[in-house]
């Protein structure tokens, strides 16, 4: 991240409001991101354990995958364990500098998971409508370039967003209307100009996410048409489940981030962004283990030979 002159701001702390608004359903909302929380991170740990240990899984499709979990332990790890600790604790303050170490953390993630989307509905075109041609198009270095790539322009995009915003002056104890530091309620409570910094923020949102999301849907339409080719029912039955359920989940991830960083900021909008934000912040990791992975028959091979292992290890 680009060095920022801390001493020229004179706020020193932000409180994150969250879900505050509900005092009365501060428990529930507690042991709810609790579950969630520690179903995310063992559904993610246990891919990238299998993707590491087992053989079988060592191909391009896991290999993105495993990339894909480790991700999102990191992605919900920004955002939940602060979250839960104000849920219990009612303290909803966070520093300025922590609030922007935040932002930036997050904001990689999630602009590399854009990319990285992107890179695996490819992967699946090609396995699928361009079968003759996939081993020598996606080879292991060509795989290490798209995961690279993916992380490369997260980095970029974000380091000069947050460079841009951590130059803007913050005047006194700001209320962050959201329960993360996000970029437009952070960017709404400086006292300076910011329609440079929020130009920015909108032309990269729409570059990291919209170009990905075409791309991303292109490949399944292509997918889904060469799919109603099979003259196998059953087959054609279960591949058609398992791309519309990957469709689904990435429609519903670049949907909520295209309605939350790029559609102007009507009443009903404003309201309803931490709803939409909860859903590529929180449920999309919660699921794209049991969609993209643990529904398959080669992990759940894995998974039952690790499971064998450890009890033989068990009983020695």
């Amino acid at each position: 991240m680009a060095n920022a002159d801390w001493s020229n701001k004179t706020a020193t702390a932000f409180i994150l409001l969250g879900f505050g608004n509900f005092p009365e359903l501060q428990v529930l909302l507690f042991f709810l991101f609790s579950v969630i929380y520690i179903v995310t991170m063992a559904g993610n740990m246990l891919i990238i354990m299998l993707v590491v240990i087992d053989q079988h899984l060592h191909t391009p499709m896991y290999f993105f995958l495993g990339n894909l979990s480790c991700l999102e332990t990191c992605y919900t790890s920004t955002i939940l364990p602060r979250m839960l600790a104000s849920l219990l604790t009612g303290d909803r303050t966070i520093s300025f500098r922590g609030c922007i170490v935040q932002f930036y953390i997050f904001g990689v993630l999630v602009t590399t998971e854009c990319f990285l989307l992107s890179a695996m509905s490819y992967d699946r075109y090609l396995a699928i409508c361009k079968p003759l041609h996939y081993g020598v198009r996606m080879n292991g270095r060509f795989c290490v370039l798209l995961v690279a790539g993916s992380w490369i322009n997260g980095f970029l995009a974000i380091t000069m967003t947050t460079s841009l915003m951590s130059q803007l002056p913050f005047c006194g104890t700001g209320n962050i209307d959201h329960f993360f530091c996000d970029f437009t309620p952070v960017v709404k409570l400086s006292c300076s100009d910011t329609r440079l910094v929020e130009f920015w923020g909108f032309v990269l949102s729409a570059v990291c996410s919209l170009p990905p999301f075409l791309l991303t849907v292109t490949s399944y339409i292509c997918i889904i048409t060469s799919i109603l080719r099979i003259t196998s029912a059953t087959e054609r039955q279960k591949a058609f489940s398992t791309c519309s359920s990957h469709l689904i989940v990435v429609t519903t991830f670049y949907g909520t981030l295209i309605i939350v960083y790029l559609l102007p900021k009507t009443k009903i909008l404003r309201d309803l962004n931490k709803v939409f934000s909860v859903f590529y912040t929180v449920l999309t990791p919660l699921v794209n283990p049991l969609i993209y992975s643990l529904r398959n028959k080669e992990v759940k091979k894995a998974l039952r030979k690790a499971v064998s292992k450890c009890m033989g290890f068990a009983r020695i």
